[in-house]
């Protein structure tokens, strides 16, 4: 085994030290190019990530307001106003999906199966106008509720989920209209299993 001395390992780190700095010199357009692809591709990363995290972070606050027809529905997460029940969905954030749920109880004296339907989406901008989806189809509302008929007076736990695209045309026209929330009516109706 060859073993250098102090001095020998001192001149071949300067030996090569001098050869990279001699390549390098007279590389130095390569090298320059590559430190400004670097630079250019740090840049426009940062860039598009600020850009994206505009849209990622979002978000509209919403109410759902639910119309209840042969049906009774209560507790779980449902805000009682009066004789009105509603849902406050909180702060949405699109492309995620939120959820929320309740009791529904049959007040029918025969079988009926819930139909549930999402009614009159508005938007409000942040003076306070409705602004109109143009789109009207970025927004999902699907409970897990399998159809089987309710017997009179029957309840069952249901949990609704409210889905909001992150389509970039809908977060286009969230922000060109300046919309700053929104609410819909959800309408739980019986269909008789006669």
């Amino acid at each position: 085994m060859l073993r250098l001395n102090r001095k020998a390992r001192f001149k071949m780190l300067k030996n090569f030290l001098r050869s990279f700095f001699k390549t390098l010199h007279s590389q130095r357009k390569i090298v320059l190019l590559v430190i400004t692809v670097v630079v250019i591709t740090v840049l426009v990363h940062t860039l598009i990530s600020v850009w994206l995290s505009r849209f990622h972070n979002w978000n509209v606050p919403s109410v759902g307001t639910i119309y209840a027809i042969g049906v009774e529905v209560y507790d779980g997460d449902l805000v009682q106003d009066g004789n009105q029940s509603y849902v406050d969905w909180g702060t949405v954030y699109p492309g995620i999906s939120t959820n929320r749920s309740f009791y529904i109880r049959s007040d029918s004296n025969v079988e009926i199966t819930p139909t549930l339907e999402l009614l009159n989406v508005t938007f409000l901008s942040s003076e306070g106008e409705n602004v109109t989806d143009p789109l009207n189809n970025y927004m999902s509302l699907t409970w897990n509720y399998n159809n089987t008929p309710l017997t009179p007076l029957q309840e069952v736990y249901v949990t609704l989920t409210l889905s909001v695209s992150s389509d970039i045309d809908f977060i286009n026209f969230l922000i060109n209209n300046n919309v700053t929330s929104f609410s819909f009516n959800i309408h739980i109706y019986p269909s008789t299993s006669i």
